[in-house]
């Protein structure tokens, strides 16, 4: 266990003196490659990775984190969440921004982003539906030291067609859903609409392309992809699968999200054009207690059997894939991050080795944000994000739900 007076060292932002903290690291893991390096020391300072090596000084002063018993890696990432989205039952995102303010989902969110960092997600990416710009403030407030919680992409907004995600509103209730999305109906709107939310913030886009029998054009993704390229931001792109995922692929998106529907042909062209598959693949359970969401999905005896199996094939072929949950309700006696690392049962059912699995939570996520050589590595020049567990991940991946160091930004987080 990790001494009591470690926790001291998280303090405000801005109000920290600089601090050199020395990490003893018996097992220290490269999620790239899989390889274990022994009896590592890792530097720590001003919040970044300074040196690593089995041979590197601890300097005069430096505080000493004794890891020499535990499994150190990178910290874990999320590419598809929603932090401020936590409904008690059936999901129903019209019942949940109709009836919970933005202020009540904006502290819902931060709870769950300070869960889910406690638990050794370190960055995740806030995908949408987040009562009006609300995940953006959370970020905003993050970054500034006001509270502890993990590096944030945030979308905004969600692009898409006509009516949202929404299904069969009567025209005299008016367009409400546009309170969490932006209809855009055309390359020139879409252009728009990625504009507006980089203005309210956005460091990501989201675009929904499929929810009703119309869909995006390659001509509409690609004019959403090449305005945020421009900006120096990522997109992604919700879409299930045929015509409207080939658009999506064609159209340039750096990732689908979901894709339960995607053929082997679909996933052999994804990996031809390096598109990174964030595949959110839902446990069953968690099926049963969403329901179809809405109209958004199948009933969950369908759509869980089709998800190991596009999780098996994507795995087969070589897709690049970055481990997102979509997680969306908070039911009673778990927490965010228990629902989170629910997924990794999903994934070692579908046969993806434990070592593969670590590096979609880590390496390719950082990657897909942009974050190569700044973020999801231990090595030096890297943010100090850290975790480690007691037992190795690479034999079992479920040592991942009993994470018991954190380290963000060469802080240590209160446990």
């Amino acid at each position: 266990m990790i001494r009591k007076l470690l926790v001291l060292l998280f303090l405000c932002a801005g109000t920290i003196a600089a601090q050199t903290t020395a990490i003893r690291a018996g097992n220290l893991i490269d999620p790239a490659t899989g390889a274990v390096a022994k009896n590592q020391i890792i530097l720590v300072k001003d919040g970044k990775i300074a040196e690593v090596g089995a041979s590197v000084k601890i300097p005069a002063g430096a505080q000493v984190v004794d890891l020499s018993n535990a499994w150190v890696m990178p910290g874990l990432m999320d590419a598809h969440t929603h932090m401020t989205l936590g409904s008690p039952g059936e999901l129903s995102l019209e019942g949940e921004y109709l009836k919970a303010s933005s202020a009540l989902r904006a502290l819902n969110g931060l709870r769950n982003a300070q869960d889910v960092l406690m638990a050794g997600f370190t960055a995740l990416k806030d995908i949408g539906n987040d009562a009006n710009y609300t995940a953006i403030d959370i970020r905003r407030a993050i970054e500034r030291g006001w509270f502890a919680g993990p590096t944030m992409l945030t979308t905004g907004k969600i692009i898409a067609p006509f009516g949202g995600q929404s299904h069969g509103v009567p025209p005299e209730m008016g367009p409400f859903w546009r309170f969490e999305y932006q209809d855009a109906d055309t390359p020139e709107e879409v252009r728009k609409a990625v504009r507006q939310n980089i203005y309210y913030g956005a460091n990501a886009i989201k675009l929904v392309a499929d929810n009703s029998p119309f869909f995006y054009s390659e001509e509409e993704i690609r004019a959403a992809v090449s305005e945020a390229h421009r900006a120096g931001i990522t997109v992604g792109v919700h879409v299930m699968g045929g015509q409207a995922a080939r658009n999506v692929i064609l159209g340039g998106a750096d990732s689908v999200e979901h894709g339960f529907d995607l053929s082997d042909e679909l996933l052999q062209l994804m990996k031809e054009k390096g598109t990174v598959l964030v595949g959110t693949d839902f446990p069953y359970e968690h099926l049963k207690a969403m329901g179809t969401a809405g109209g958004i999905l199948p009933p969950a005896e369908v759509v869980s059997k089709g998800i190991i199996d596009r999780l098996r094939r994507a795995h087969k072929i070589g897709v690049k894939m970055a481990f997102g949950t979509d997680v969306v309700m908070d039911p009673a006696g778990k927490t965010r991050a228990d629902m989170m690392l629910d997924y990794l049962a999903v994934w070692t059912e579908a046969g993806v080795p434990p070592a593969e699995i670590l590096k979609c939570m880590t390496t390719n996520v950082a990657e897909l944000f942009g974050w190569k050589g700044k973020r999801g590595a231990i090595a030096a020049g890297e943010a100090a994000d850290i975790i480690a567990t007691s037992t190795n991940p690479l034999e079992n991946i479920q040592a991942l739900r009993k994470v018991q160091f954190v380290m963000k930004d060469g802080r240590v987080v209160e446990k």
